[in-house]
């Protein structure tokens, strides 16, 4: 759903190339996913993302007392937009496009 590049297995885990980092992807027996964003993605034009991303069938999460417009983006005091969505084991990640 993301579009990252599988680069292949190590140790067990996947590795994932995210604009030349090495992201490392480890199974685990079982987890609890936390209430706070786990991992979040800076990217250029939030609102592309958004449009590919759900395309891909991801939902936007909105938060109670957060200010979010009508697409589920906050927008910072210092003007940064931020989303948040879900991965299949219902940890939060978001994508921010800073100001």
């Amino acid at each position: 759903m993301l579009g990252l590049k599988l680069k292949g297995k190590s140790h067990g885990a996947l590795v994932y190339d995210v604009s030349g980092a090495d992201l490392r992807v480890s199974p685990v027996p079982s987890t609890q996913p936390s209430a706070h964003t786990v991992l979040g993605f800076a990217v250029a034009d939030l609102s592309a993302v958004m449009t590919a991303l759900s395309m891909h069938g991801v939902k936007w999460e909105r938060f109670a007392n957060f200010p979010q417009d009508a697409a589920g983006v906050l927008i910072t005091p210092d003007g940064a937009k931020v989303a948040w969505f879900r991965d299949p084991d219902g940890n939060l990640l978001s994508i921010v496009q800073y100001a």
